[in-house]
This record gives structure tokens, sequence and C-alpha cells, in this order.
């Protein structure tokens, strides 16, 4: 599986689509203000530009992306009046890899642009110069010192590909019955997706040194986990539906133990010691916390927006998903009276770039 050709959220605006089964990602941006706040605050009351230059990375197709638009906007608003200064022009970058759908999001921004106005009166005024930039941000994406402030929000997880050696040539699979680190995994399951997170990691940090400014700020996102790679309960629940459905011969045993979720869930302490070793930015602040999935449906919901394209590259498709995310449903329902929850240790990572 090519994942720069087959990673993208459900498209559209349907009843399975990212842009209706976000709201998760959505109160993680929520959590996320004021860290975000701040950090556009002192960037501009350093730099104080004409025009900020701003990149979203891996920005997607739902709502999310104007969410994080309007508060930067909104914090440089306040903060110009502070100082007594003219609102800067924006120019604002959203990245995705080239399957995402875009045409929805752009389609999307009128609604911004009324929103905006509501908050802010009739007389504001705005130059906002927004481009969609398709490609993989484990490359190059921009020209050398040209951003003020890079952010990404539930990204970063994903790899730039399944980890090497979960399926040898001859088709068997070391990671038999998991679709990610489970409990029953081999610790080379583990090393396999850690190995390649620290790989992916380093090289992103690489990248957006070199395109961003000198003390340019990013604030970065991503669901973790509080000890380096553990188990995660909403992939341990869609492994035992696609093995339920191996079982009553609906899935092929062989394409359901060939299916590995190319993400990893970084330790705070990882991420630290990857920032310290690449060497390109300063930790300003790396701050956890701990949200939970509401209701399984919203869990089933939620899982099955971020994963339907990459099950159907896999060739899971039609009554076969339908049925998967039935499935998944219910057994989250159990899942839930026997714990009480399910819930994902979020990363916010705040940093300037170096020299």
């Amino acid at each position: 599986m090519e994942v720069e050709q087959v990673l993208r959220m459900k498209e559209g605006t349907g009843k399975d689509s990212y842009a209706n089964n976000s709201k998760y990602q959505e109160r993680v941006i929520e959590e996320v203000k004021t860290i975000l706040e701040e950090s556009i605050q002192q960037l501009y009351q350093i730099k104080l530009p004409e025009c900020l230059v701003l990149a979203d990375l891996g920005c997607s197709s739902g709502p999310n992306a104007h969410k994080v638009l309007l508060e930067i906007i909104d914090v440089v608003d306040r903060t110009c009046q502070n100082l007594n200064r003219q609102l800067p022009e924006f120019q604002v970058f959203l990245n995705d890899l080239p399957g995402n759908d875009f045409n929805t999001m752009f389609k999307s921004f009128p609604s911004l642009w009324k929103k905006l106005g509501q908050a802010k009166g009739s007389d504001f005024e705005i130059s906002c110069f927004i481009s969609g930039t398709p490609g993989s941000f484990y490359k190059r994406l921009f020209p050398s010192n040209f951003l003020h402030f890079a952010q990404s929000s539930y990204s970063l997880h994903w790899l730039s590909q399944v980890p090497k050696g979960l399926v040898v040539k001859d088709g068997a699979a070391f990671n038999k019955g998991n679709v990610h680190i489970g409990k029953t995994s081999p610790p080379n399951v583990h090393k396999a997706y850690q190995k390649q997170f620290e790989k992916d990691f380093m090289l992103f940090l690489s990248l957006r040194s070199q395109e961003l400014v000198s003390g340019g700020h990013m604030v970065l996102t991503l669901p973790g986990s509080i000890n380096s790679g553990e188990s995660q309960a909403a992939w341990m629940l869609l492994s035992i539906a696609l093995n339920d459905m191996v079982s009553e011969g609906l899935i092929e045993e062989e394409k359901a133990d060939a299916f590995n979720i190319p993400m990893y869930f970084a330790s705070a302490q990882e991420v630290k010691k990857l920032i310290e070793i690449e060497g390109s930015f300063t930790l300003r602040q790396l701050h956890t916390f701990d949200m939970k999935w509401d209701t399984p449906k919203f869990l089933a919901d939620g899982i099955r927006a971020i994963t339907e394209p990459l099950l159907t590259s896999s060739a899971f498709e039609g009554a076969i998903i339908d049925d998967l995310f039935r499935r998944y449903e219910e057994i989250s329902m159990n899942y839930y009276m026997a714990t009480g929850e399910v819930e994902l240790h979020n990363l916010v990572i705040s940093m300037s770039r170096n020299g």
C-alpha cells in the first residue's frame, strides 16, 4: 500500500464523511487554543510582518481548518489593536496529500468569511490569500525561509508508509490478527512502528526548519501515548471486528492480516528526545491531556471517517465496510460497558526555529 497515494479522510459532506465526523478533532483544537494563541501572539510581536505567511499541514477537508484560521486571525487582530498597528495581510497555505478533498474544503470558505464578519462586525476588513498545497509533509513543500508559522493538528501520527517487515514476501504476517500495535503483537512490530515514526518525525523537523524563517514558530498536536507506542483501544476494537468477519468467512484471512494502519502514538518523552536530537528547534512548551470519545457510535463514526479510504484501497468495499462498522459499534458498546470509556492521550508541542 502506497500511503501517499491512498491516505485521505472520507471525502464529501455525507453522513459518513470526515467533514461530518470530526467533532473529536474539533474539541482537541479547542483544548489547544491557549497554546496556539500564545505562540501566534509572541511570534507576531517579535516579527511584526506586513504579510503573515502561515501553513496548515495536514488540513484535511472538514471545518477544522477554518476553525484554526479564524483563531489565528482573531489573535493577530487583538494583538494589533493592543499595539495600535494595522492588521497585516495573511498568506495561508492549506496542505494535505493529493487525494484530499480540497474541492469540498474550498467550497466552504464563503461560510468562513461570513463567520468572521459576524464575529468582527461589518466594518472589519482583511486581506487573506488562501491556496491549496497538495503534497506530503515528509517532503519539501515551500521555499527556504518562507513561513512565519506552521501548525499541524492530528496529522503527524500518520506515517509516511506502513512499517517495513510486517508482512514478508511469502505473505506471512508478523502482526497476525492486529491492524496496529496490539497486546498480542510481537516486540518486532512495536520496534518497526517506532523506527518508522522516528525517521519520519526527524525528517519533518528538518524540512520545516528549512521552510520557516529564523525564529518562526510551529505548533503540533497529535494523539500519543503515556508510554511508547501503547496498544490503542480504538484499533484493538477494529481488529476484533475484522477477525470476527474472518471467522465467519466474510473476509479472507490473508487480506485482513495484511492490513496495518500506518500511524504511531508517540510518548512525550519520545517526541522531546527527537526534537533535541534533530536540533533545529527550541522546545517552548510540551503539554499533554486526555480526551474521551463520548459514545460508541461517536467512536465508530469517527474511526470510519478516517479509515474507510484505506480499507477500500485494500479491497474492502461496499457492504463489507458497512458490516464492519456495524460490528465495530456493537463491540465498542460492550467495551464501554466494561471499561466506561475510550480516550486518547494527546500531545501539544510548541517550538521555535533556531538561528
